[in-house]
């Protein structure tokens, strides 16, 4: 304070020796500094921007007007130009994504090509894939043309023109005939997403053509010899590619049928074609040939094609946007140097005359006057003495405070230390502190008390860690035994918890049994569910799986007498059993499979939950209390085996043995259908029942049948079906119909039994069938 004052005491004499002036010209000063130097930057920036514009200096405020005249001039143009460039970059960013979408494809090709061996395309392949996957089939076996025929080495010169008049061919996949059936049925249901086209390939299938030209494009060709196709290839190849090679375009103009290495192609004799959507050299669309070399390396070509094409490409865009860049910085200064609206802005010269000027007039103030500039100095050195002692009194001060702060905290601590061994009772102590203290190693500072605080609980709680540790294991291991002993006794530990909480109720269990000594009869009761029950129960089963196994053997006998049927012209009925969807019977066999299977070579088998599931079982075939009925009915249901299966029949061609109809039921059928179906299945029925065997003439097998009201209702061509049908097993019929339909049934038959009412009485006139004939027309003619 008293150096403060000091300095005041020398400013009142410097002002009152002249010092006023001296002060505003040193305020006037210091404001045409600020001005000048504003200036003079400001001029230095303008001087940058006019030499990257290339524009002449403003040294006057004509030549300043003259330049931002200029600057908008250009800035207005260099719009045009940013656009100009911007569409240029996108035309070269758009080249270079399908340049890089390109190269991924043909990447994808080339990678496909290494690991499948084949030229033909990705997309087929995948068809082909997918379709043997779904088939269960060997790829081998559904081969490509492509891949079974490929250009000769000595014809390499003509590869170009054969791969384009056998592109579509060499795509198509060759179906053998025994896969046809299939493969036709997978494609029928199947969206593929793509075209494929499919030959039938059947067994002596190939047909002999006429021999073709020695320069015919088949004899540049060589078929895999190893194929099963070879020979339906072979002769396919000569019936529809048989074009003559022509060196020159007069024999090609002659020739019905020809090609032109070129690959012009004619064909008879008017239709003439050339295909120049793909160069014809270009290998990677190559698909002849199981010699992949020679596309691979054009493949791999063709990605290092395009990959040059795209650096190219990423070139350009970069020289764009180098130029953008230029372009952007161009016009940021265009816009900064008309940010100078004044030629002033940058006239520092006349502040800095100015300066000149007032420091003239200080110096002369000064030198006037020696007791001015004594107190300016004594002013200047008391300034500094000031400066001095504020420091010294700000780090005092900033001491005192940091002091005051450590005690606040002290008395807080004591504080809360007090606080807290208030709250503890004197046993606490006791038991507590004597083991705290002897656990603190070293001197007990204030300083060093968080330390030693760390230290003991950490320690302490490594212990508390580890006892949990042992804890969690020993619940862990008890907890698993009583999920073991619940599982085991499901019945018995329904009220059970598996935590080791509920320990006293398994311990309560343990007395009971040790009381009642249980154990003891458990073999007795094994041996018996072992002798009568489940011997039982395997021997029931047994004889199900038998009835089971002789509906299965008849019906595979009626359906090899249906096989020598024809239902429809190429067709026969087979007969199918299907396992039914009944709950109950579904039920039944899991649940007395379950019991069975599951005893399957174990000896320790007859747990108590096998007992319940027998106990179960048998006491509903013996009927439940208020069930009896319900369980009667249920008995004979699932133990009757014929209900175990649905039964219907299925029309099937006789040539691929495929599916034509199936028939669950008659329903939706005509008279005459439903009739048909009966008759055919009833033949077949009696084949089997009488042992019959198909167009034998010559058997001591009893063949006689009687069908009662026959025909009555049916059609006229299911009555003649009928008759044909019985006709083939060579049965002796004896049909008993109305009259009407003698007509119909007259040519199958040997001899009439005429049964007519005389009075009161029935009588039989027995007559051959020419006597019948001959009585039948006699008493037409009569009318």
């Amino acid at each position: 304070d008293s150096a403060r004052a000091q300095q005041g005491d020398l400013r009142q004499a410097l002002a009152a020796a002249g010092g006023d002036r001296l002060q505003a010209i040193e305020r006037e000063i210091a404001g045409h500094r600020d001005t000048r130097d504003a200036r003079q930057a400001a001029a230095r920036r303008y001087k940058t921007l006019a030499e990257r514009l290339e524009l002449a200096p403003a040294s006057s405020d004509d030549g300043f007007h003259r330049n931002r005249q200029a600057a908008r001039q250009a800035l207005d143009g260099e719009q045009d130009r940013k656009k100009e460039l911007e569409d240029a970059r996108v035309d070269a960013a758009v080249a270079l994504q399908q340049a890089r979408e390109q190269r991924q494809e043909l990447r994808r090709d080339l990678d496909f090509l290494n690991s499948r061996r084949s030229n033909i395309p990705r997309a087929q392949l995948a068809i082909r894939t997918t379709l043997c996957e779904a088939l269960g089939v060997d790829e081998t076996r559904l081969a490509f043309v492509g891949e079974l025929v490929q250009v000769r080495e000595d014809a390499a010169a003509w590869q170009g023109a054969i791969e384009r008049v056998l592109h579509n061919f060499a795509l198509s996949l060759l179906v053998p005939d025994d896969l046809y059936s299939q493969v036709a049925r997978y494609v029928e249901r199947t969206d593929l997403g793509a075209r494929l086209v499919y030959f039938r390939v059947q067994a002596g299938d190939a047909r002999r053509v006429a021999g073709v030209a020695d320069d015919s494009l088949v004899r540049k060709l060589a078929v895999k010899s190893d194929s099963e196709h070879h020979g339906w290839l072979t002769q396919e190849l000569a019936r529809r590619f048989d074009y003559v090679c022509c060196d020159d375009l007069t024999r090609f103009q002659r020739e019905k049928n020809a090609l032109t290495a070129a690959g012009q192609v004619k064909s008879g004799g008017r239709r003439h074609e050339k295909d120049d959507r793909h160069a014809l050299a270009d290998r990677s669309r190559y698909v002849l040939g199981w010699d992949i070399e020679a596309k691979r390396k054009a493949l791999s070509d063709d990605i290092r094609a395009i990959e040059q094409q795209a650096q190219r490409h990423a070139e350009t865009i970069a020289d764009i946007e180098s130029k953008q860049a230029a372009r952007e910085a161009r016009r940021d200064d265009l816009r900064d140097l008309l940010r100078f609206e004044t030629y002033t802005e940058l006239h520092w010269q006349a502040a800095a005359r100015d300066i000149q000027r007032l420091e003239e007039e200080r110096e002369q103030l000064r030198a006037s006057s020696d007791r001015l500039q004594a107190l300016e100095a004594q002013i200047t050195d008391a300034g500094a003495r000031i400066d001095a002692l504020q420091e010294q009194l700000n780090g005092q001060l900033g001491k005192i405070a940091q002091a005051e702060q450590r005690l606040e905290q002290a008395r807080e601590q004591l504080q809360d230390a007090e606080t807290t061994l208030a709250t503890l009772d004197a046993d606490v102590r006791q038991r507590h502190f004597p083991r705290l203290e002897a656990r603190i190693t070293g001197d007990l500072t204030l300083k060093n008390l968080a330390l030693r605080e760390r230290e003991t609980r950490e320690a302490m709680q490594a212990e508390i860690d580890a006892l949990d540790k042992r804890l969690r294991a020993a619940a862990d291991q008890l907890t698993a035994r009583m999920a073991d002993f619940r599982r085991d006794y499901p019945a018995e530990t329904t009220d059970f918890d598996a935590n080791p909480a509920a320990l006293a109720e398994y311990r309560d269990m343990l007395d009971q049994l040790q009381r009642d000594d249980l154990p003891r009869h458990r073999q007795r009761f094994k041996d018996l569910l072992r002798k009568h029950t489940i011997q039982g129960l395997a021997l029931l089963q047994n004889r199900l799986q038998a009835q089971e196994e002789a509906i299965g053997e008849k019906i595979d006998r009626i359906n090899t007498s249906l096989r020598e049927v024809e239902y429809n012209p190429g067709t026969y009925i087979s007969l199918q059993r299907e396992a039914t969807r009944d709950t109950e019977i579904r039920d039944f066999k899991t649940e007395l499979r379950g019991i069975l299977e599951s005893s399957l070579g174990q000896d320790d088998i007859y747990s108590e939950q096998r007992f319940y599931r027998v106990k179960a079982l048998i006491e509903r075939f013996a009927g439940r209390d208020g069930w009896v009925e319900a369980d009667a009915r249920w008995t004979a249901k699932v133990t009757d085996v014929r209900n175990w299966y649905a039964f219907a029949a299925s029309e099937r061609w006789a040539e691929d043995q495929t599916e034509k109809e199936y028939y669950p039921d008659s329903g939706g059928k005509s008279g005459g259908q439903k009739e048909k179906l009966a008759y055919t299945v009833l033949a077949a029925s009696l084949a089997y029942q009488f042992g019959l065997e198909w167009g034998e003439t010559r058997s001591r097998s009893f063949r006689f049948v009687v069908i009662d009201e026959a025909f009555g209702r049916g059609s006229d061509e299911s009555t003649r079906y009928g008759l044909e049908l019985f006709g083939k097993l060579n049965l002796q019929l004896l049909i008993v119909t109305p009259l009407q339909k003698v007509n119909v049934i007259e040519q199958y038959i040997n001899s009439v039994h005429f049964v007519y009412k005389d009075g009161e009485r029935s009588l039989v006139r027995n007559l051959t069938l020419e006597e019948y004939l001959q009585e039948k027309a006699r008493r037409l003619a009569q009318g």
